[in-house]
Formats: structure tokens, C-alpha cells, sequence
């Protein structure tokens, strides 16, 4: 059984595909962007944006009844090279004690105000 969540962003229906989805002990998130989904605001802030990522990624896995702590791999996309400083406290206080697989990448997204992307996977044993 497949499960399909969704923040009920505007994104998600035009691009059609699913903020989040469940496959047996499996949840794949898809990149999520610095979006405050509640007001559809993003702050120009790249730490502030990384911050409501992982509001964004909490939510999904948690309608899907997993936890943070699932995570094992998570995928990062940043705009420039200057941001990492910026992002890294926010990263080690999110994922810090969880410790997942993990890879970053420099390269352009689809808006210039998204200055990060970041997507996870998580298993429930």
C-alpha cells in the first residue's frame, strides 16, 4: 500500500508529484524548499529557509508516522557555495545525533528566491 502526503502547496499539484511518500517501512520526502507552507512566505534568509525545511520535513515524516530520527539519507541542494557556513549549525542541530548518509550539491533551483532544497529518506525498522 502506498500512502501520498501532501502540504497542499500549489507546487505539488502543478508539477504533480507528493511533498511526501510511504511504501511499507519506507518514506521518501521530496526536496523541500525554505516555504512557510502555512503562509506561503519565504524569508531571504538562507539559515531561516534551511530552519523551515526541517519544519516542512518533520511534518511530512510525522503524517506518515515516522520521526526524524528515521532519517538515513538526506540530499541537499544549495545556490551558492556561500551559504554552507550559513546552513551548517542548522543541519548539525537538526541531524547532528541522527548522522545520516548525506550529499550536497551547488547548483541552481527553480526560483531565485529558494536558496536551499533539501529531500530525505526515512526507514522504520
Amino acid at each position: 500500500m502506498v500512502k501520498l502526503i501532501s502540504t497542499g502547496s500549489p507546487f505539488e499539484k502543478i508539477m504533480g508529484y507528493s511533498r511526501a511518500v510511504v511504501k511499507g517501512p519506507w518514506c521518501f520526502v521530496s526536496g523541500v524548499t525554505g516555504y512557510d507552507y502555512e503562509t506561503m512566505t519565504i524569508p531571504d534568509d538562507v539559515a531561516e529557509q534551511t530552519k523551515n525545511c526541517f519544519k516542512t520535513i518533520k511534518w511530512a515524516l510525522e503524517q506518515g508516522g515516522f520521526e526524524m530520527a528515521d532519517i538515513v539519507r538526506v540530499q541537499y541542494t544549495v545556490t551558492d557555495v556561500a551559504f554552507v557556513d550559513q546552513i551548517i549549525p542548522v543541519l548539525g542541530a537538526r541531524l547532528g545525533e541522527i548522522r545520516p548518509a548525506a550529499t550536497m550539491v551547488i547548483a541552481g533551483l527553480i526560483k531565485p528566491e529558494m536558496k536551499v532544497e533539501i529531500e530525505v529518506t526515512a526507514l522504520k525498522e
